[in-house]
């Protein structure tokens, strides 16, 4: 689990195909402090677990699943990306908790420098992921805990308030119009739809007669 707040921003060396998937070998040094093989980091909001360490650098596997479902499949050699560890029992939770399980890809669509010294920008977002995302609440891009500033239903997009820190220490700072995001939503809203679901489910059961521990939904999957 991590909490959205980028530790470092490292450096992709390599991007290597291996059959479907691919290795890619990111420089880095805060990460690697207290790094064993085996350990997860995430990259731009994706977790990844270390499979080599080398002297400044570290690599990781991205498999089919993970360049289908995420950005990583767009990255190249020189490329900047977020570093993070996972947070420890101890650590303050400074942004929200974070999977590290991309849901989708979106793109920066707009961005605008305000008078405050802020930064406005704009993504659409895949339209299934929107009902997840609510004004005021969180949502991660690229690994980064970002809080909504505004959500338009209709245009299948976000908008979020960037501080110029984050701009500084974070891929936000250069991304242009056109370029993707990985996208991972509140994982709580999704685990509160599917207690709305199951239980609706369950009362729909005592309403039909559906026998009691089978979901309606599933016998209905079942008829013909």
């Amino acid at each position: 689990m991590f909490t959205g707040i980028v530790e470092e921003l490292g450096t992709v060396v390599s991007v290597t195909p291996v059959a479907d998937g691919a290795r890619v070998v990111i420089a880095a040094t805060t990460v690697l402090g207290d790094a064993h093989l085996g350990d997860s980091i995430a990259v731009n909001g994706c977790c990844l677990t270390v499979v080599e360490l080398g002297e400044g650098s570290w690599a990781a596997d991205a498999v089919t699943e993970t360049l289908d479902r995420t950005a990583l499949g767009e990255l190249a050699a020189g490329d900047r990306v977020n570093l993070e560890r996972p947070v420890r029992v101890e650590d303050r939770l400074g942004g929200h908790i974070v999977q590290g399980h991309v849901d989708g890809v979106g793109r920066l669509t707009a961005r605008d420098s305000l008078a405050d010294g802020s930064t406005r920008m704009r993504f659409d977002v895949p339209a299934p992921l929107l009902r997840y995302v609510v004004e005021k609440g969180s949502i991660t891009l690229d690994g980064i805990s970002l809080t909504v500033a505004a959500v338009d239903d209709a245009a299948a997009a976000v908008e979020i308030a960037v501080i110029p820190h984050t701009l500084a220490v974070t891929t936000l700072g250069p991304k242009a119009p056109g370029d993707p995001v990985n996208i991972e939503v509140d994982v709580l809203a999704k685990h509160v739809e599917r207690l709305l679901i199951v239980r609706e489910s369950a009362a729909a059961n005592v309403a039909d007669g559906t026998p009691e521990g089978e979901l309606r939904s599933e016998r209905v999957g079942t008829e013909r």
